[in-house]
């Protein structure tokens, strides 16, 4: 069973860590940011940022009935723009996983997802999947910035200490 308290330290701490890949990738240039690279979903480190995000926010959406698969490009315009994307979309996750009981958290129920598609689903399970969907693409991001000679120094992972 999850608790909104578990959860909601899963997602602070996942937040502080893709706060600080932001803030590494600051020392990109936009040429850097936008260079695609083959055998990448998503193929530029902007796209993989803005794309992490914004299925945050998507899957949040379907929990509340609302699907949001926009895609607002203002949102990556800058890194200062995914920063703030960043910052209300994770806000909005706080928010609705404080709203949430328990049984709420952990009770499957019916979710309309893109393509009207309809699955039981259980909300906590839809929250974790968010996180664990972060992670992926902050190695996707890790991995590229390698490839830009500027390398993430050990640590950016999720944070096992306190901060």
């Amino acid at each position: 069973m999850y608790t909104n308290e578990a959860l909601l330290d899963i997602h602070e701490r996942s937040r502080r860590s893709f706060q600080k890949l932001l803030d590494h990738c600051r020392g990109l240039t936009e040429e850097q940011l936008d260079r695609e690279f083959d055998g990448f979903g998503y193929r530029s480190v902007r796209a993989q940022l803005h794309h992490a995000i914004g299925a945050e926010r998507y899957w949040m959406s379907v929990v509340d009935d609302r699907m949001d698969a926009s895609e607002d490009e203002a949102n990556s315009a800058t890194l200062e723009a995914i920063e703030a994307f960043h910052s209300s979309v994770s806000a909005r996750t706080v928010e609705r996983i404080r709203s949430w009981s328990t049984d709420e958290l952990n009770t499957p129920r019916t979710m309309k997802m893109w393509g009207d598609r309809e699955a039981e689903l259980v909300p906590a399970r839809v929250v974790m999947r968010t996180q664990t969907h972060l992670f992926h693409h902050h190695g996707q991001v890790t991995a590229m910035c390698r490839l830009l000679d500027h390398p993430v120094e050990p640590g950016m992972d999720f944070p096992l200490i306190d901060a």
